[in-house]
């Protein structure tokens, strides 16, 4: 597979995590579909490996997503703004502090939104649980799997 198609599966791949914020983009299966591309593209026992490991957390993820309440973000006032702050965060948190740092880097980035918003600890403090528990921790489940998935990727293209 060449630079270009690396870059383009790469784009794809950002596209997914994006959409995975905006509500009513299938941004995982962007990210699902991207890989599998890759997979097809470049037949390595690598890229099936990742391929079957994308697979396993994507179905793994939808099931937790549906054992979690449903998404109401808009109900609990939270903005498209706040869905930068919160992909940002947890984007810098994974590149951070590897992996596990994606959970805390989404909720510091609906914090700092909400602090900034508000302007006082207590309010953002409740803003925060309240946009958790009326959806975020679904989107946060749906965007830690596609970093997880990009990571998978990214490691299976330099090292691989």
């Amino acid at each position: 597979m060449g630079v270009a198609e690396l870059l383009l599966v790469g784009v794809v791949i950002l596209l997914g995590l994006c959409g995975v914020l905006v509500p009513g983009v299938l941004g995982s299966w962007l990210v699902w579909a991207a890989v599998l591309w890759w997979a097809l593209k470049d037949p390595q026992p690598v890229s099936w490996g990742v391929l079957v490991g994308a697979t396993a957390a994507l179905l793994l993820s939808q099931v937790v997503r549906w054992a979690l309440p449903p998404r109401r973000l808009r109900a609990s006032g939270a903005t498209p703004r706040m869905a930068v702050y919160a992909g940002t965060g947890a984007l810098l948190g994974f590149l951070l502090l590897p992996v596990l740092g994606a959970i805390p880097g989404f909720m510091a980035g609906v914090y700092v939104h909400e602090r900034l918003r508000l302007g006082r600890h207590a309010e953002a403090m409740a803003s925060l649980r309240t946009a958790m528990r009326s959806g975020g921790s679904s989107v946060l489940t749906e965007l830690f799997t596609c970093l997880l998935i990009a990571g998978a990727w990214l490691g299976a293209t330099i090292w691989g």
